[in-house]
């Protein structure tokens, strides 16, 4: 078990202890439910009631909040999140295998394998697959042939990376991820389909996460990327020939189609669907469930709906629909009036 004095947790983090700055941390924990030995953050004041009834031995805070919560021991920083997160890596550090390759497994007598890699149990590593210093395999990861697997990298169980494809240093990928699958990719004919060839590769960069279940195809001609830092949820879909950039957010269930540009830190929110060959410029920010069209630039700002639109304009869109009911009732009633009137009239010519 980890465990850390207070003073030396906010160093880390660059904070300012205020009270006992000798009280021994040992875990993370939410506010509400935090113990004697465990560390919380107060997010915003709305918590402040909370925070003072609260049992943790130390609560991270902002700065202008720390006079509120009196005879506390406390971290005073700018963001106490982003602290809480730092203090979580370090007092539950990632896993560690001792290097070894276990029996069960299956290595090409051509693969390069570390000696500090951990291969666990059913891990199949293909002719002239390369894996990296300090990476783990879980059970069941299955390698291609000519696959590069950086330093430090964590491959979950099940996961499969496709023959060809590369992957940086610090990569997580989570179970049953699946890279360099074939693209959707098809030519119509008088007979049915033929296949366009799906012989690209897939390219991820360093410090990348892709949660599980999820799946990036294989380009058909060239590469299909992802960005340094970007970090995909679980179940999405990236198409053949897709760019990702760097420190891109993609949340749950958004499929991309083919061809498709997101640039440097975009935001994508859950079950976005996106047609082929749109682009998505740096800065922009995608609500969930919005649809964006084949071709479609989508540019800096908070966009949301089907068709994606800017937000402001989504919202007054809704607006009116929300009214709808009124609308159509005061409709009914000015048309009852037209009739009356029409029957007026048609009084007076007879």
């Amino acid at each position: 078990m980890t465990q850390m004095r207070t003073d030396e947790l906010a160093e880390l983090v660059r904070g300012r202890v205020a009270g006992d700055g000798a009280t021994v941390v040992e875990r993370i924990a939410d506010l509400e439910h935090a113990g004697e030995s465990e560390i919380a953050y107060v997010e915003n004041e709305s918590f402040l009631a909370v925070a003072s009834e609260s049992k943790a031995a130390c609560l991270i805070v902002n700065e202008r909040l720390s006079e509120q919560l009196p005879g506390r021991t406390l971290i005073e920083v700018v963001n106490p999140k982003l602290a809480f997160s730092l203090i979580g890596a370090a007092l539950h550090p990632p896993v560690l295998r001792e290097p070894s390759i276990h029996p069960t497994a299956v290595v090409a007598e051509n693969a390069d394998v570390a000696l500090t890699a951990y291969v666990g149990p059913n891990v199949c590593i293909g002719e002239y697959t390369r894996v990296g210093a300090y990476t783990r395999l879980e059970a069941g990861v299955v390698l291609g042939a000519n696959v590069t697997v950086g330093d430090d990298c964590v491959l979950h169980p099940n996961v499969v990376l496709y023959d060809g494809v590369s992957i940086g240093t610090r990569v997580i990928l989570h179970a049953a991820v699946c890279i360099g699958a074939d693209g959707f990719g098809y030519v119509r004919h008088e007979l049915g389909y033929q296949k366009f060839p799906q012989v690209g590769t897939v390219l991820i960069d360093d410090d990348v996460e892709i949660g599980a279940h999820t799946c990036v195809d294989r380009a058909a001609l060239g590469r299909t990327r992802i960005g340094r830092g970007t970090k995909l949820d679980n179940m999405v879909h990236v198409g053949h020939n897709c760019d990702i950039g760097e420190r891109v957010v993609i949340a749950a269930q958004t499929g991309i189609s083919g061809s498709v540009v997101i640039e440097d830190d975009a935001v994508i929110g859950g079950q976005v669907g996106f047609g082929d060959h749109t682009r998505v410029q740096k800065g922009a920010i995608i609500g969930s469930k919005a649809g964006i069209l084949p071709g479609k630039i989508v540019r800096p700002g908070v966009w949301w709906g089907i068709p994606v639109q800017p937000l402001d304009q989504y919202k007054r869109m809704n607006a009116y629909l929300n009214r709808l009911p009124q609308m159509y009732e005061r409709l009914k009633q000015l048309e009852n009036k037209l009739a009356r009137i029409d029957e007026i009239l048609q009084d007076e010519q007879d």
